[in-house]
C-alpha cells in the first residue's frame, strides 16, 4: 500500500516549480501524472499494488478561488485512478501577526492511523510512505513491531534522516524520475 502525506508532497514539487528548470506550470500537481508516479513507486512487476492512501485538506474557496478550483479538479482527477482513496482532512485559519496563515490539520494522525490500522488487519505487507516528515517515526515502528515493511520515498534535499533510518528501505526520487512522471500535453 501507498500512503501519500498529500501536502508535504505538494510543497516539495512547488519547490521544484520554482527552482527547477524543467518543471513550470503554476499549480505543481499539473506537472505529475500520478498512474505514473504510483506505477514508479512501486517499481517492480512482482509487486501488487493493494491500493493508494492520499492525505490532504481542501483550501478555503473565499481566500484563493483559483487556486481552490485547480485543487477540486485535481482531486477529481485522482478518484479516477483506480485503487486511489483521497482522504480530506481539515483546514486551519489562524491569525498570525494580522495575517491569515493557513495549515493542513489532522492529515499526518490520520495517516498514521490508517497505516497501523491496516498493517494489524494484515491488509499489507509493505508500506510505501511518501513524505519526508520525521513524525512519522513512531508509527513507522509501531508498524515494523507488527511484522510489516515500510519504505520511505524521499526527494533531493528533502527527507527526513530519521525517517531514513527507521524505514527497512529509503529511495530519493530524484527531479528527473519525477519529470518522467509528468503528463503528455
Amino acid at each position: 500500500m501507498i500512503f501519500i502525506d498529500g501536502s508535504n508532497l505538494y510543497h516539495i514539487l512547488k519547490k521544484l516549480c520554482l527552482y527547477g528548470k524543467k518543471l513550470q506550470k503554476e499549480f505543481p500537481y499539473d506537472n505529475l501524472d500520478f498512474k505514473s508516479f504510483i506505477k514508479k513507486l512501486c517499481c517492480g512487476k512482482e509487486r501488487k499494488l493493494i491500493r493508494t492512501y492520499y492525505y490532504n485538506a481542501r483550501l478555503d474557496q473565499k481566500y484563493d478561488k483559483k487556486t481552490y478550483s485547480e485543487q477540486q479538479k485535481f482531486f477529481e482527477r485522482l478518484k479516477t485512478i483506480p485503487d486511489f482513496e483521497v482522504v480530506l482532512c481539515r483546514l486551519q485559519k489562524d491569525l498570525i501577526d494580522g495575517k491569515i496563515r493557513y495549515s493542513v490539520k489532522e492529515d499526518d494522525i490520520q495517516l498514521a492511523v490508517d497505516m497501523l490500522k491496516l498493517a494489524f488487519v494484515n491488509a499489507y505487507d509493505t508500506a510505501i510512505l511518501v513524505s519526508s516528515d520525521g513524525d512519522f517515526v513512531p508509527a513507522v515502528d509501531a508498524v515494523k513491531e507488527l511484522g510489516k515493511k515500510v519504505e520511505n520515498i524521499g526527494f533531493p534535499n528533502k527527507f527526513s534522516w530519521h525517517l531514513k533510518n527507521k524505514c527497512d528501505r529509503f529511495r530519493v526520487l530524484t527531479e528527473e524520475e519525477l519529470l518522467e512522471c509528468s503528463p503528455v500535453d
